[in-house]
């Protein structure tokens, strides 16, 4: 199951599961069988029929939440410390343009922090904590317009394939055009 902003479930969902697994277990304490506590509880049998077998083994403490499913690679301290070290910018840190890329940031955090991430968890990470990916807020000041437009005006057209035939053509992919 996926789940919004690439992270797990808010404590407060963690809480609610876990409200509705106790339940469970006071169910099954009363005798009630797997199928009408999940009718009752409005989830599926699977889940009870999974629920079940851990109350058996180990009592309403094993249906307890044991907290997120798992902990992120960077705590909130090394998180702002991270931040700060993004806000002097790419130069600072030995590149010759002022662009951060993944890449990047994923060498400077192993290089700063000490710890192995993969560019998507970085990305994820970067995307809960409310970064995005930036388009530039200006043209580049090397920009030629007046060859820009030349080049859509004479190239492009050039280059681009028409979208109709000027002759009559066939329906069929793999008939040729019958005269």
């Amino acid at each position: 199951m996926r789940y919004p902003q690439g992270g797990g479930l808010t404590a407060e969902r963690r809480v609610f599961r876990e409200h509705i697994r106790v339940q469970a277990a006071e169910l099954f304490a009363l005798g009630h069988d797997n199928a009408a506590v999940a009718k009752e509880l409005r989830v599926s049998v699977r889940s009870v029929q999974r629920w079940h077998r851990a109350w058996e083994r180990g009592g309403t403490p094993a249906l307890e939440s044991k907290g997120p499913a798992s902990r992120p690679k960077l705590s909130e301290a090394l998180f702002e410390a991270l931040e700060q070290e993004l806000a002097k910018g790419p130069v600072a840190h030995g590149w010759p343009d002022q662009t951060w890329t993944l890449a990047r940031i994923k060498m400077l955090i192993g290089r700063r922090f000490h710890k192995s991430m993969t560019l998507s968890a970085i990305a994820q990470m970067l995307h809960r904590h409310g970064f995005s990916h930036q388009v530039p807020a200006r043209r580049a000041t090397e920009r030629d317009e007046e060859a820009v437009t030349g080049w859509v005006k004479e190239t492009w057209p050039q280059v681009e394939t028409p979208w109709r035939r000027s002759g009559p053509g066939s329906a069929s992919k793999t008939k040729p055009a019958s005269r």
